[in-house]
Order: C-alpha cells, then sequence, then structure tokens
C-alpha cells in the first residue's frame, strides 16, 4: 500500500512539475520585461487643410493669377507672330480721318455713335444687320439729321453738306470697329439726310401742316409692349407724313405713271418727320423710340 501511495505522489509530482516548469519561465519573462522597450505607435491622422492654407498661390511663377478687366482688350504679347486659335482678335481703334466740312460736334453725339459702332462691329454686322446693326444705324441718321437743324430752320441738309457728314459718320464708326460695309448692307446713303423729294423741310411749314403737339405726344414716350400690338406713335408718324407729303393722294398702285415716285416721297416725308422729333425729345429718348419702332417692323416682317 505504501508503495502504491509512492507512485501516486511521484505521478503528481511529474504533473506537477510541468506546470511549475511553465510557471519558472513566465517568471522569467516577466522579470526582464522592463528591459523591452516599447514601440510607440503614433496614430494617423487626416490633414485637412484650411481654406487659407489653399488659397496660397504656389511659390512658382508658372501660376500666377490672371487679371482680366471687361473694360480692357486683350493684346495678345507676341505681335510679331500668328495668333494661335480661339484668341479673340479686335480690330483696333483709332482717330478718323475727317472731310472737316461737316459743320457739326461729333462729340456731342458719341453716345449714340459708340452705340452704333457696337451694333455694327465686325463681323457680326453681316449677320444681324437686319435686326440690330440697321435699326441703329437708322436711328442715328434720323437723330444727327434732326441735332443738325437745331441751328437753323431746316429738317433736312442741302446734298454736298449732306455728302460730307455722311461719310464723316461713316468715317467715325470704322474707326470704332465698325463694319465698313454697314452702307451696303444696310441700304443707306447720303441722300437719306437731304429729305428727298419730300415737299416740306423747314420747321415752320411742317408745324403749320401738321398737329405737331399730337404728334409729340404719341411719341415723346413709346410703351415697347403696346406699340407693336396698339401702336399709338406710328399712326400719327404716318399721319404727318400725309399731310406734309400732300395727302392720300400720293399712295396710288404701282400701275400708275409715277406711283413708285410717289411712294418715295411719302418715304421722304417719314423722314422728316423723325428729324423733327429728333429735335424736340432728347437723344436717349429719340433713339429708344427709334429702335422700338424699328422692332415692330421687323418683327411684323417675320411674322411675328
Amino acid at each position: 500500500m505504501l508503495s502504491g501511495a509512492m507512485g501516486c505522489v511521484k505521478a503528481s509530482i511529474r504533473l506537477d512539475g510541468s506546470l511549475c516548469h511553465r510557471f519558472i519561465l513566465f517568471a522569467i519573462w516577466l522579470s526582464s520585461f522592463p528591459d523591452i522597450m516599447a514601440l510607440e505607435i503614433k496614430p494617423t491622422v487626416n490633414h485637412i487643410s484650411s481654406t487659407s492654407e489653399l488659397a496660397i498661390p504656389p511659390k512658382s511663377g508658372l501660376f500666377e493669377p490672371i487679371e482680366i478687366s471687361p473694360a480692357v482688350i486683350p493684346h495678345y504679347p507676341f505681335p510679331g507672330e500668328s495668333l494661335p486659335p480661339m484668341y479673340p482678335a479686335f480690330p483696333p481703334t483709332y482717330d478718323p480721318v475727317l472731310t472737316g466740312k461737316c459743320p457739326i460736334n461729333f462729340s456731342a453725339l458719341s453716345d449714340i455713335m459708340d452705340k452704333t459702332a457696337s451694333d455694327c462691329s465686325q463681323p457680326l454686322a453681316a449677320f444681324i444687320g437686319n435686326v440690330i446693326c440697321c435699326p441703329q444705324l437708322s436711328s442715328l441718321l434720323h437723330i444727327f439729321q434732326g441735332y443738325y437743324s437745331t441751328s437753323s430752320d431746316k429738317l433736312v441738309l442741302q446734298n454736298v453738306t449732306a455728302n460730307y457728314c455722311f461719310s464723316d459718320i461713316i468715317s467715325i464708326l470704322e474707326s470704332r470697329r465698325a463694319n465698313s460695309s454697314i452702307p451696303t448692307i444696310c441700304s443707306v446713303k447720303s441722300s437719306n439726310l437731304t429729305g428727298g423729294s419730300c415737299p416740306v423741310k423747314d420747321v415752320t411749314t411742317f408745324e403749320k401742316t401738321v398737329n405737331a403737339s399730337k404728334l409729340l405726344e404719341a411719341c415723346s414716350s413709346v410703351d415697347p409692349l403696346k406699340e407693336c400690338c396698339r401702336p399709338i406713335c406710328q399712326p400719327a408718324i404716318m399721319e404727318a407724313a400725309l399731310k406734309i407729303s400732300a395727302g392720300q393722294s400720293l399712295i396710288s398702285d404701282e400701275n400708275i405713271v409715277g406711283g413708285p415716285n410717289r411712294i418715295d416721297a411719302l418715304s421722304d416725308c417719314k423722314g422728316v418727320v423723325y428729324s423733327w422729333l429728333s429735335r424736340k425729345l432728347p437723344l436717349d429718348a429719340a433713339n429708344t423710340a427709334f429702335r422700338i419702332l424699328s422692332s415692330c417692323k421687323v418683327n411684323k416682317g417675320m411674322g411675328f
């Protein structure tokens, strides 16, 4: 029995020895732990640049900001070389050469001249002539005719003076980047300033013949929405033109001899009516009214 107990004790010692061996190894490892240097792991932080940091331009001169002013036309920095594709090309402005025989101060009409040159600029005038350029050019000629006549009793220019002034007008427009072909595009000429075959060309006779106050009231403020549908100014102009052109008898069938000439006289008299209105209205008001009337004509011709 003693031997059996000893065997049990020996078996227990062998098992405990195995556990004790593991415990000793663990104790040795713990004793060496302070000598082990811990590896510091820094957390990764996603850095987002602030707005001020993003706004700082690079120090290199390759990406400097481009400053563009709408009032300044860009100039190609290499004039000796051909322009790159899609680079905006603008004809330069210059001082026009005038005849010196048109007794008018063009600086007083500078704003209207600038607007006309812009509306008739190259090369757009050839494509938008009937809609934008020609109505504005026609308005300019009416306004010029009226402005010229403010110093006299005449509503038109004499033929020779008209030739000089018309040449100067076109030269000034060209010098401000207007298309050089606008007289052809818009079918205008110096005779548009002379009153043509209209029998009434002076202020005194005009105001005695027509109801001047009614005409001025109808056209002093033209409504852009109402005028084309329920016109007020257009009938007043036509009525005045008929009166100074000797009445309804001028409108006749084209088969009658002299019929077309009579129609031309009515058209010339309408130009005289525009000239009188230009004397009475401020430049901007006259230009606005004439453009609205032209728009109504264009819209009617296009079937609107």
